[in-house]
């Protein structure tokens, strides 16, 4: 089975109150899996990485044979394609855990696309950190 993903992450402020968010399509049966999910305090590329290792962990337990994950975070594409070295002490830990999952698998490419073509996976994004907002002004 091959997954096809879309994540994202985003943070209110930098850092700020941060979620994430994704779509992973299993591209035999058509079968779609979203995930959103507030994860605190962190800024946007920590929780772009944490998003993309979540989705990882269920195409894994999915039984997936092969990822093809799509990010709007060209940062983060460049530094899994190794163009990029991580020079963040946290990012780099994420970025590890990331690799070694990714390695897991047949296959794994991350694919920068322009933000207008990941916005159901920004909306879990939003989604995940308003309902926390909410919330907590309740």
């Amino acid at each position: 089975m091959k997954a096809l993903i879309h994540t994202d992450g985003g943070a209110r402020g930098n850092p700020g109150p941060a979620g994430i968010g994704g779509v992973i399509l299993d591209s035999t049966t058509g079968k779609e899996i979203e995930y959103s999910q507030y994860i605190g305090i962190a800024t946007n590329n920590q929780a772009e990485y944490r998003s993309l290792l979540h989705a990882l962990l269920i195409a894994q337990k999915l039984k997936a044979r092969s990822v093809i994950c799509y990010l709007d975070s060209e940062l983060i594409v460049k530094q899994l394609n190794g163009e990029y070295r991580v020079k963040n002490r946290i990012l780099g830990q994420i970025f590890h855990q990331v690799r070694d999952l990714a390695t897991l698998f047949e296959s794994a490419q991350f694919i920068h696309i322009r933000r207008e073509l990941n916005k159901h996976a920004d909306r879990l994004v939003n989604s995940a950190i308003d309902s926390h907002i909410r919330l907590t002004e309740a």
